[in-house]
């Protein structure tokens, strides 16, 4: 790799160094140059590249890793990670967004769009009866073409009238519910447990059945109450969760 790859900050533009450095860097991920595994440059390297001091590489460096991007692994360096959704604390957003915002290129099959009976689960999920209808979408999850999870969503059937006759299956699901319907997701609530990936899955995550994964469990509401409940099989190579803890009271300052 030759210094012609990086692209140095320019410092009349009004973005920040470190984000034009965080951008530099995607786009050199983005290409291809850096491919999946792949040990970047050391710190110092990096900053004679990108003419920048190391506290602003850094902050780069740790948007990316926050992102998913990149993984730091002490004693190693850092490296280029596999497609990976970070789920943690963060906005709601449907997993097409969330895709877009780690800089993947987010894909989506159809494995399955149904109309059929809520049952017992579903119907406590989604404040129904159980044998209401309920709209059920299938579908393969992908990143950069990549099979990250399966997700089965069901929707309440009275809030979504003739959704299956509108052709908007692909694509953003909330975008969708939100232009016909008016739904807008406000509140989320997520179980996460280790499972394993059943038989009828395994060839479309590209893994051998039983392998680990993550289930992933939702309800979503509106100002009206749920109208999804969504269960997830994820990759658990693909799909990351972290959390940022703190302490549950401030200590006192012996100074003050």
């Amino acid at each position: 790799m030759t210094a012609a790859s990086f692209q140095q900050p320019d410092r009349r533009r009004p973005e920040p160094l470190w984000f034009q450095v965080e951008e530099a860097i995607r786009a050199i991920i983005k290409s291809g140059e850096w491919s999946t595994g792949d040990q970047i440059p050391a710190e110092d390297r990096l900053c004679a590249l990108f003419g920048v001091s190391r506290i602003t590489l850094r902050h780069a460096l740790r948007n990316l890793e926050d992102h998913g991007l990149l993984r730091r692994e002490h004693g190693r360096g850092t490296f280029v990670r596999s497609t990976t959704l970070v789920a943690g604390t963060r906005e709601l957003t449907s997993f097409t967004q969330e895709m877009r915002n780690i800089g993947v290129s987010v894909g989506s099959r159809i494995l399955d769009c149904s109309l059929t009976k809520a049952d017992a689960a579903t119907a406590a999920a989604l404040q129904i009866e159980e044998g209401d209808p309920v709209v059920r979408i299938r579908r393969l999850r992908l990143g950069n073409d990549e099979p990250i999870g399966i997700q089965t969503a069901q929707l309440s059937g009275a809030r979504v009238p003739g959704f299956l006759d509108s052709g908007l299956l692909q694509g953003s699901l909330y975008e969708a519910l939100e232009r016909l319907y008016g739904i807008v997701p406000l509140e989320a609530q997520e179980s996460y447990r280790v499972g394993t990936v059943p038989e009828a899955d395994a060839e479309l995550l590209d893994l051998a059945a039983g392998t680990p994964a993550f289930i992933v469990e939702r309800i979503t509401t509106d100002e009206r109450g749920p109208f999804e409940y969504t269960v997830s099989t994820m990759r658990g190579d693909r799909y990351e969760i972290r959390s940022t803890l703190r302490a549950g009271r401030v200590p006192s300052n012996p100074r003050s």
